[in-house]
């Protein structure tokens, strides 16, 4: 076995003296544990997920799914860039969804704007799809559909060839479909992207890369 186990464990004892946990003399990706916990990964808000090290290659359609859960206002959802401009990004801006695609002639983005302000940062679970077909892109937020118009209807490839990074991305990657730079803060679940017929479900554990990530359980309380 080569990797940590996602669980709690408490009142370790060893030839019956308790450890203390309080003062260890080091630590590494070690988290609080909760009270209640929910199924899904935990951003803390400083780190990101890096997945599919070769390069994961868009092209000319992708369906992107996932739900997410959060307090924040802002935050990166994914980046998946190129060394040029191609790219695709999903962000958090200021209580609103954005979804941004560059095919290589110019950067289009699909907004979703709540009803009510910020009522996508209410703590609960909400549902996103993202979808680039050729140069049209549409996202959807809980059943609501955005779609937006694109002036470059020649390009329709997103040549991407970096990582897909999920809920930030490191300071010296470069990401052409992002305006923010804020970390995530909150939980996300049930990560896939589909081309065609083929649908990849993402399990952060198998990241290349986890920063202030935590697989496979989310504070339903925080304590």
């Amino acid at each position: 076995v080569t990797h940590s186990i996602p669980a709690c464990i408490g009142s370790m004892t060893i030839n019956s003296k308790q450890l203390d946990k309080e003062s260890p003399v080091s630590v590494f990706a070690v988290k609080k544990c909760y009270e209640t916990v929910q199924e899904g990964t935990f951003f803390d808000g400083s780190g990101f997920a890096a997945l599919v090290k070769e390069g994961y290659k868009v092209r000319s359609d992708v369906n992107i799914s996932l739900e997410f859960r959060t307090t924040v206002a802002h935050g990166v959802l994914l980046g998946i860039s190129s060394a040029k401009v191609d790219a695709v990004g999903l962000e958090i801006v200021n209580g609103k969804v954005l979804f941004h695609v560059n095919n290589g002639a110019g950067r289009i983005t699909a907004t979703y704007e709540p009803r009510v302000a910020n009522s996508l940062c209410d703590g609960k679970w909400h549902k996103l799809q993202a979808n680039k077909s050729k140069h049209h892109i549409a996202l959807i937020i809980d059943g609501n559909l955005v779609q937006t118009d694109n002036p470059y209807t020649q390009s329709t490839s997103a040549d991407t060839n970096n990582p897909i990074y999920v809920g930030g991305y490191p300071a010296d990657v470069k990401q052409n479909c992002l305006t923010s730079k804020s970390s995530f803060h909150g939980c996300l679940r049930n990560l896939t992207l589909t081309k065609g017929q083929q649908a990849e479900l993402f399990d952060f554990s198998r990241a290349f890369d986890l920063r202030g990530v935590f697989p496979h359980s989310c504070p339903g309380v925080e304590h």
